[in-house]
């Protein structure tokens, strides 16, 4: 399979941060939705596209929490989403369109990692559904905004999409359920609903892309238990790093997402996959978890599972 997945040899790097990648873009008269973008990296990915000028509307599942970690930065509004429900996505998707606004950026960052077994909707499997099928619904729903600006859509993944392809014979895991296997399924996702999104949008001037932000520590873990991230050998047993040349600060893990969301040297491109602010490589035939395996950027996989995500959602933008 011939792929456009080859470094471009951006200038910045893994080191790099957000407020690095935005230096010199001014982002005045821009609106961006950022999905989780009062936490961890999202919290630092809204900071910084403030900074550079842009207005940032900020769906949250805990609005109160989301108002006190934004107190102060100007230009954000917080409305209530839970992307675990499409009633809620439908109700903030109903609810901004009726501002009459366009978005200029979507950056899908909020996402659950090895949850314990839970159900939600018709009982679907809760990391597929809320990594991928709310967000499928959310940018469907949200295409009038998206589609007149020429916007870029930005679906953060993770190098956990190493783990697992698409579990097409189960893909709600109601049999054998494995909480690293399902948050690698749903990551691979969203690679696929980026590679699709792109092919559909280009013409409209969307473009769209998938991204894995590096390990960071943040309120993601909040499903792992401190035992297993000593087992890990993330931490050690007074909770301190035993790798911190390996782990991001918040404020670099929100670099690639934001230079996706914005950086001229991405432009004429799409349905890639990036990693530590450029464009990653194929995954090399081993399991050092770099670059990006092919059954995540697969377009007849892509295709596939945007039908079954419209079917499961009941939501599609592009249905003739």
């Amino acid at each position: 399979m011939s792929t456009a997945q080859h470094k471009i040899g951006s200038g910045f790097g893994a080191t790099s941060t957000a407020d690095e990648v935005l230096e010199g873009i001014d982002l005045s008269g821009k609106l961006a939705l950022v999905t989780g973008g009062y936490s961890g990296i999202g919290l630092e990915t809204t900071r910084a596209l403030v900074k550079a000028g842009a207005r940032v509307v900020v769906p949250a599942r805990r609005p109160e929490t989301a108002e006190q970690a934004l107190a102060g930065l100007p230009g954000v509004e917080v409305d209530e989403l839970d992307l675990g429900d499409l009633e809620s996505v439908r109700r903030f998707a109903e609810r901004f369109l009726a501002s009459g606004r366009g978005l200029d950026i979507v950056i899908d960052s909020a996402g659950i990692m090895a949850c314990p077994e839970t159900r939600v909707g018709d009982g679907w499997e809760a990391q597929f559904a809320t990594n991928h099928l709310g967000h499928f619904a959310l940018v469907n729903r949200l295409w009038p905004a998206i589609a007149p600006g020429g916007a870029r859509v930005v679906s953060v993944s993770s190098r956990g999409h190493h783990a697992a392809g698409i579990r097409w014979d189960d893909i709600h895991w109601r049999r054998g359920y494995d909480k690293w296997e399902a948050y690698g399924q749903a990551k691979t996702a969203n690679v696929l609903f980026a590679v699709q999104l792109d092919k559909l949008g280009r013409d409209a001037g969307v473009r769209a892309f998938a991204l894995h932000p590096g390990g960071i520590l943040t309120p993601l873990q909040r499903h792992l238990a401190q035992e297993e991230m000593v087992e890990r050998g993330w931490i050690d047993e007074d909770g301190n790093l035993l790798h911190p040349e390996v782990f991001k600060t918040p404020q670099q893990g929100a670099a690639t997402q934001v230079w996706a969301a914005t950086s001229p040297q991405l432009d004429g491109l799409g349905g890639l996959y990036l990693e530590d602010c450029d464009i990653a490589e194929p995954a090399p035939d081993t399991d050092d978890r770099e670059g990006v395996k092919d059954w995540a950027i697969d377009p007849e996989q892509a295709a596939r599972l945007w039908t079954l995500s419209a079917e499961l959602t009941g939501v599609d933008a592009f249905a003739s």
